[in-house]
């Protein structure tokens, strides 16, 4: 499993490519990467983290979701772990593993639709095709009932297109229409960030920074932040959601929390495939300096961001509890991604840069 990907290459004349990664760090016990602004997670309360993590297994294999060969790295991933230290504030186990079953489809429809090094048959050729169909399990074909009938066959054919299916189902239990329309709505946005970076890597181009970072606001964890209220049990009224002071600083959330993703996939991504880009690769193959130079660039750019979020969120918090309730979350959300990925030893290492 992934998360979103960061492979693409952009539109703008051609660049030097990076220097290649070198050097790895030894196994570590976890921690932060010197220098990141981020805040502490709750921690996870074990119990609760077993018991998502039974439930998403169950679902999964009820589901038939992906090949039996397959479940040791949906073991290893700690999807119930990462959920946990998400969402403190959740209502209930059977909310958290709403949250869960979203986070496992969007995972799977990345890896096998999107992600080539996966192995699992992803390529940004026929994306599109592919994409088209996913969004149709969340925004359901209406037309006659025989032509019903057969995209109904078409997506419980699909492992991905299933787990897009009941997924949302799930979560519309809890959610209110509104929050499952920003729900779907969000993963078309994500969906449009694949599409975007599959383009840049069929024309072999490499983004200039900013143009990274655009593609990265939408294939991203947002479609993650837009569930925190309802998970937690409540919503944010719609009229206050679409403010855009409120979607200001949902995505600065959203982007910071990516960029750690980004830092701390680094050294991971760079060891399975040198060409992969990232924000430290991008910045390295622009400016033309060394990837240390680079990464500790990117570090600076997402504290830069952190720092933003932090503060806007902190002045439109006093203007209403609601939003006050709503900013606590997202920031929760994005300190117990950064805990989850800083403590994912098994998954990640810190290049040697300090």
């Amino acid at each position: 499993m992934s998360e979103p990907s960061s492979s693409g290459t952009g539109t703008a004349t051609r660049l030097p490519g990076p220097p290649r990664l070198t050097r790895r760090s030894p196994a570590r016990d976890g921690g932060a990467i010197p220098g990141l602004r981020y805040r502490p997670a709750v921690p996870a309360d074990p119990a609760k983290v077993a018991e998502v993590d039974r439930r998403l297994a169950a679902w999964a294999d009820r589901l038939d979701l992906f090949p039996r060969q397959w479940r040791s790295q949906f073991d290893r991933f700690g999807l119930g772990r990462a959920i946990v230290l998400a969402h403190p504030g959740a209502a209930g186990i059977d909310h958290l593993t709403a949250a869960g079953k979203l986070l496992l489809a969007e995972h799977l429809v990345d890896n096998v639709y999107c992600e080539v090094d996966e192995g699992k048959g992803g390529s940004p050729r026929g994306l599109g095709g592919r994409l088209l169909m996913a969004q149709s399990a969340l925004d359901p074909f209406h037309g006659t009932p025989d032509l019903e009938e057969r995209w109904q066959q078409g997506v419980r054919a699909d492992g991905p297109l299933r787990s897009y299916r009941f997924a949302l189902r799930d979560y519309a239990v809890f959610a209110t229409p509104s929050q499952t329309d920003r729900l779907v709505h969000d993963l078309a946005r994500l969906h449009l960030g694949y599409l975007g970076e599959a383009a840049w890597a069929e024309t072999a181009h490499m983004p200039g920074v900013w143009e990274y970072l655009v593609m990265r606001q939408f294939n991203n964890f947002r479609p993650c932040l837009a569930v925190v209220d309802a998970v937690d049990g409540w919503e944010l009224p719609e009229a206050l959601y679409a403010r855009p002071e409120v979607q200001r600083i949902t995505a600065l959330a959203g982007n910071a929390a990516t960029i750690v993703n980004d830092l701390y996939s680094f050294t991971k991504e760079l060891t399975h495939d040198p060409d992969h880009l990232n924000l430290p690769v991008v910045i390295a193959a622009n400016e033309r300096c060394g990837l240390k130079a680079a990464y500790l660039k990117a570090v600076e750019i997402h504290n830069r961001i952190m720092e933003a979020f932090e503060e806007e969120s902190a002045a439109l918090s006093a203007t209403s509890p609601p939003i006050e309730r709503y900013v606590t979350a997202v920031a929760a959300w994005v300190a117990g991604s950064h805990e989850w990925h800083a403590t994912n030893t098994d998954r990640y290492s810190l290049p040697d840069y300090w």
